[in-house]
């Protein structure tokens, strides 16, 4: 194997390019490498032994790396595999103290599920990993994407999260607290490759963007696509509700690249720079 050792200083919320998602370093975050001109072929990228997404943006091949919550920080590695070599492109990531939220579930069943739900939940998993396992070769133009809804940002990414005082998963997601009803609309053109009624989830979509980015919108009170329907920007998916495990009405959107729940409001250009209000 051919090593080459790049070692990039990425500093948190840099932005590399308009077509780009928003660079943030850290456990949760995107990594954006600059892999050489398009004037060669794309070159297939791994990372964590997962496929990741290959965008051209003025005349130059990147690579945008979903970086797992659970990551450690310090230098990491992407392999680059062309023309029968691999290079090796190192980077570092820096730590991020995510805050905790503490959430009272009056359904007890959605925080301790009884055998019955545990069973539903373990019927349920084949299909949610079936489509977040999706790659499609199809070229992604940009990664910029608009917000689902309109309404207030209730929940950042990251969060962790302690239901009746007892410890769950970081929060994996953006919420979005909106009225029941309330349009939710595909933020950049893709393909419905599930849509469902979960446990935890309630109602669900899951869109295909390409590449192993998948976009994923829960708790909806009506779904109005179809698996296998194409949808455009601004395309309804169906309305904000509150079905699964919820507190109120809202809109939980969740990305994924290479497998892995990254920051949403990364895609989000008018989200750069602005933060949620405070988690009541």
């Amino acid at each position: 194997m051919n090593k080459l050792l790049l070692t990039l200083l990425l500093v948190p919320q840099i932005s590399l390019s308009s077509a780009l998602p928003k660079q943030l370093a850290v456990p949760g975050g995107i990594v954006n490498i600059e892999l050489g001109s398009v004037e060669t072929p794309a070159p297939e990228v791994f990372f964590q032994d997962k496929r990741v997404l290959i965008l051209e943006n003025d005349h130059r091949w990147f690579a945008v790396i979903g970086i797992p919550l659970t990551s450690k920080t310090g230098q990491h590695a992407i392999q680059v595999k062309t023309e029968g070599k691999t290079t090796e492109l190192a980077f570092d990531i820096v730590d991020k103290d995510y805050p905790a939220q503490y959430i009272t579930i009056k359904n007890k069943r959605m925080v301790n599920p009884n055998p019955d739900d545990l069973k539903r939940i373990s019927s349920e998993r084949p299909a949610i990993n079936k489509a977040l396992n999706t790659w499609t070769e199809q070229p992604v133009e940009d990664l910029l994407f608009s917000l689902p809804v309109k309404g207030r940002l209730s929940s950042p990414f990251g969060l962790k999260r302690f239901f009746n005082n007892q410890p769950k998963n970081p929060h994996s997601g953006l919420d979005i607290a909106a009225s029941t009803g309330t349009a939710i609309s595909a933020p950049a053109p893709g393909m419905v490759i599930n849509t469902g009624s979960y446990y935890y989830n309630g109602n669900t979509v899951f869109l295909d963007h390409g590449q192993g980015l998948i976009s994923g919108y829960f708790h909806m009170s009506k779904i109005t696509v179809k698996a296998g329907q194409i949808v455009e920007q601004g395309t309804k998916l169906g309305e904000v509700g509150e079905t699964g495990r919820v507190t109120g009405p809202h809109l939980h959107w969740n990305v994924y690249l290479n497998k892995t729940k990254v920051d949403p409001a990364l895609f989000v250009p008018e989200l750069s720079e602005t933060k949620t209000e405070p988690v009541q």
